[in-house]
């Protein structure tokens, strides 16, 4: 770790590459794949950050991400008996990090799971497509979408309300949706694959039950602390987040994904919105917000307002999306220092991101507002990406390749830890 004394002189490019932050010593629990999410930290991050404190003679008894995702954190604290409190404004995040965070009875599960496929094949399959939603018959087929619509009237009819179980299998409901649309596979925007031939909607959602229950039996512990999951913005007034002893976090990427549109299938067929458009709001980083720029970018930090300047130069509605994350992020340094106890730390994992050869320091941006904040000390590390989901690298369509060939994006993030 490195720490940040002078941060106009600091140059997060020079900072050299830590090993402990690259690997972890044990295989990832099978629980983290249990439904697919782009750009999610590895699990053995977090129990990086609990090791760090520990050696720092930190008692961690709490623990707090403040842009949870699908439940990393959330799970590997459970795992850890150690007290959770999580928020993030994706309901279809929540969903995830919620159904990663129970405990689930194996035989309870299977006999669900046999009632569900039974009433899916007795009852008779209606016809919906036509009165249904015209954002999800552009994604599927007739016959897909009906199946779906049934598939997802026996999970209600069958799994006790509000339980834990019906969690589960939405959950993996969720999970097969994309696989049985026309979505093109593995894409980083929302496209149609016009040759794809969409998935089959019993044995997608019979496998995916079983993967899901072998997951939950490979859990050996997993403690009774106390697990909170909010879905909400961070800096939204009403998210009352608790005081804690460390925050481990991944703050969304200034130019990368707009989650909202990604999840667009889970969001309308789980009917957390009508229209999924309307989930962009409030977002971090979305380039969806109404705001006074030239009133608001005065307050950016020296960071802020340099890369802001630069790319006014060369495209005016990036630097203003741009803007308006840089802001959010100091507001979310601001209030991640208030949820703090006395002696605790806010370990944030973070990418730098280039637009139009505008290099844009998220890393030092971070930094200078965790300083601004009140932060006594803020140290620095990087670590080497080398086993994402999806591949460091784009092809010519903007599709993630393993082609060493492609735009390289992404290769390696910086650990940039403010201590209260």
């Amino acid at each position: 770790m490195i720490a940040i004394k002078n941060i106009d002189k600091f140059s997060f490019a020079a900072v050299p590459i830590d090993t402990f932050w690259n690997t972890g010593r044990e295989k990832e629990l099978k629980m983290h794949r249990i439904h697919a999410y782009p750009a999610k930290f590895p699990a053995f991050i977090t129990t990086k950050a609990l090791e760090y404190a520990n050696k720092r003679n930190k008692k961690v008894r709490s623990v707090a991400d403040v842009f949870c995702g699908c439940g990393t954190t959330a799970f590997e604290a459970k795992r850890n008996n150690i007290e959770f409190w999580g928020c993030d404004i994706n309901p279809v995040a929540t969903l995830i990090a919620k159904a990663k965070s129970r405990r689930y009875q194996k035989t309870r599960l299977e006999k669900y799971l046999k009632i569900i496929l039974s009433d899916f094949k007795t009852r008779k399959i209606k016809d919906r497509y036509q009165t249904a939603n015209e954002r999800l018959k552009y994604w599927y087929r007739n016959d897909q979408y009906n199946q779906l619509a049934h598939l997802k009237d026996c999970i209600l009819r069958k799994t006790p309300k509000n339980s834990d179980y019906r969690l589960f299998f939405l959950c993996a409901f969720s999970n097969i949706l994309k696989g049985c649309s026309v979505w093109l596979t593995k894409s980083i925007k929302p496209q149609v694959d016009p040759i794809k031939v969409p998935a089959d909607v019993k044995h997608s959602f019979e496998k995916q039950c079983h993967f899901m229950i072998v997951a939950n039996d490979e859990v050996k512990v997993l403690g009774e602390a106390l697990s909170e999951i909010v879905t909400g913005s961070f800096l939204d007034a009403s998210t009352l987040a608790p005081k804690v002893d460390l925050i481990v976090t991944s703050p969304p990427y200034v130019t990368s994904y707009e989650y909202a549109d990604l999840h667009q299938l889970s969001s309308m067929w789980l009917g957390m919105a009508d229209d999924y458009k309307t989930l962009r709001e409030g977002s971090i980083g979305s380039i969806y917000h109404d705001y006074n720029f030239k009133r608001e970018w005065k307050r950016l930090n020296k960071t802020g307002n340099r890369i802001v300047s630069r790319l006014l130069d060369q495209h005016k509605s990036k630097a203003h999306s741009v803007a308006k994350y840089f802001l959010d992020m100091q507001r979310v340094a601001k209030k991640s220092y208030s949820m703090l106890n006395k002696n605790g730390m806010a370990l944030f994992v973070i990418g730098n991101t280039e637009y139009k050869s505008v290099r844009i320091d998220n890393a030092k941006h971070l930094a200078e507002s965790l300083l601004d904040a009140g932060f006594s000390q803020v140290l620095t590390t990087k670590r080497k990406i080398s086993k994402k989901i999806l591949t460091p690298y784009r092809d010519t369509r903007g599709k993630f390749s393993t082609d060493e060939k492609g735009r390289l994006v992404y290769c390696e993030e910086f650990i940039v830890i403010g201590k209260h």
